[in-house]
């Protein structure tokens, strides 16, 4: 059966000239290879090195290897802690480290700061030339209701007592763990802050409100916005976040933050109506509670001009697009929660 979404890796190779070439028999290291992000990375990668027969090897780590999703003799799988793991033998030119404790409780931020500087020793002792990390827009904590897109300059960030705020600080610490081992140790690490994408192998029933209403609309039953659909959010294809992290991985300047996102804002109550209006038209939507007066909107919108300026990257699947195809990967190919 040709691959499921040949379309949309075929895109990523068109759209990354000069990427590929620097992996040419060399060894890649990629953690969280299992997540959103990690499996289209991996199946990114191994969709080049047979079309460009890049003679290239990928040594996946995963806690659980019945969770990937590829099948290919490039991509070696090794079972383990991202803190503990046996560093393996021989030399990594590239590390990704994708990984990222999933449940937000304040001992995450303990273990993923661990989990970082565990894969950075590794880097530091296998040769490696560049590392990504995947970061996130949380590192800024709550984003001003008048700042419209968040640059990387914004120097805000999450309470140092706000509980709740684990996972981005965690994610600040780790982006000073890179800065710090990149200058000691001579290899470039690049930070990407990753916001919110749109696409297949995007959980629907966790909290993502595009991968809820999607989850809804298969369901037949109608879509419901949990709060007032007053916030602003912006979404990025999933082959052009491919796009976007392995131009990073190759090109992006060491110890330098790049938004990696969409700076075409929405309200969540227009995201549901452009995914209804994509996929079921007429579906009824839902919204739980009125917006209160006065009260400004939240927002988590990227401004994405440094990976322009510095990269030439944008945004080229438009939100449409991104939703009829992530709509119609999950109705033929995956099962409603």
């Amino acid at each position: 059966m040709a691959h499921a979404l040949a379309r949309d890796l075929d895109h990523v190779l068109a759209h990354t000239p000069g990427v590929w070439e620097a992996l040419r028999g060399r060894r890649i290291f990629i953690t969280g290879g299992t997540g959103f992000v990690g499996t289209w990375l991996v199946e990114s990668f191994v969709w080049a090195n047979e079309r460009l027969n890049l003679n290239a090897r990928a040594l996946l780590l995963t806690r659980n290897p019945d969770r990937v999703r590829v099948s290919n003799a490039a991509v070696q799988v090794m079972k383990g802690d991202i803190r503990t793991f046996p560093y393996p033998e021989g030399e990594f030119a590239f590390v990704i480290h994708a990984a990222t404790e999933q449940r937000h409780h304040p001992g995450m931020f303990e273990l993923d700061l661990q989990a970082t500087k565990y894969v950075l020793e590794f880097a530091r002792t296998h040769g490696t030339t560049r590392l990504l990390f995947t970061s996130s827009g949380a590192v800024y904590g709550k984003q001003p209701s008048d700042l419209t897109h968040i640059p990387e300059e914004y120097a805000g960030a999450p309470f140092t007592v706000d509980l709740n705020s684990a996972y981005g600080q965690a994610k600040r610490a780790s982006e000073f763990l890179c800065a710090m081992y990149a200058q000691q140790f001579g290899f470039s690490a690049v930070i990407a802050r990753l916001f919110a994408f749109a696409g297949p192998h995007l959980p629907l029933d966790l909290n993502f409100a595009i991968g809820n209403f999607i989850r809804d609309v298969l369901a037949g039953r109608p879509v419901r916005i949990a709060g007032d659909g007053t916030p602003y959010r912006s979404y990025l294809y999933a082959a052009d976040l491919a796009i976007w992290l392995w131009s990073l991985l190759i090109r992006g300047g060491s110890a330098r933050p790049y938004n990696v996102g969409s700076g075409d804002d929405l309200t969540i109550a227009s995201l549901a109506r452009t995914v209804v209006d994509n996929t079921v038209p007429g579906a009824r939507i839902e919204i739980a509670r009125h917006p209160m007066p006065g009260e400004p909107p939240s927002r988590y919108v990227p401004s994405v001009e440094r990976a322009r300026t510095e990269l030439g990257l944008a945004p080229l699947i438009p939100l449409d697009e991104a939703i009829r195809r992530m709509y119609r990967w999950n109705r033929e190919l995956a099962t409603v929660p």
